[in-house]
């Protein structure tokens, strides 16, 4: 049976999102506000961050563009839950939606271009596939590991996300 190129990605994205999970299990309601410096976003909007990344993934496959500041209609902002159990239930639930999606994907879906813009104007323009390794998979990536320095800062114990 050929690979798709879903079931290609998929692989990566089931060894990811329970280390992803691990760190956000992690979290406090008491380290939420903290910031390592007042030019940095929080623990908080970095966990925020990281479960509504994950929610981009239907969106991205569904949708030929994302217009992160549209000329009619609000700026999409990063959710502010301020309970670590709702941003892990935020972050569960959004993986469960995104597996689903990449595994419903065909080649021709995650082959298709995907524009980011910004009041109307076009940043970029990539393939769906290559939007959802490096602007979900590698950022998410990303923000887990700041998030996991950041924790660490505050004394929270972790265990390595690579430790297999």
């Amino acid at each position: 049976m050929p690979k798709t190129l879903s079931h290609l990605m998929l692989p990566e994205f089931d060894r990811e999102m329970p280390r992803t999970r691990k760190v956000l299990a992690a979290l406090t309601p008491e380290s939420l506000s903290w910031q390592a410096d007042e030019k940095l976003r929080s623990i908080g909007w970095n966990a925020n961050h990281i479960a509504d990344l994950i929610g981009w993934t239907p969106q991205i496959i569904a949708n030929d563009e994302f217009d992160m500041a549209p000329l009619e209609g609000p700026k999409p902002e990063v959710p502010s839950l301020e309970d670590p159990a709702e941003i892990l239930n935020a972050f569960d639930t959004a993986v469960t939606q995104a597996r689903a999606a990449i595994e419903a994907a065909t080649d021709e879906q995650l082959a298709e271009d995907w524009s980011l813009k910004s009041g109307g104007q076009t940043l970029f323009t990539i393939s769906k596939g290559e939007c959802l390794r490096t602007w979900v998979l590698n950022h998410t990536v990303h923000h887990r590991a700041i998030l996991s320095v950041y924790l660490r800062m505050n004394g929270i114990e972790l265990t390595p996300v690579y430790d297999e």
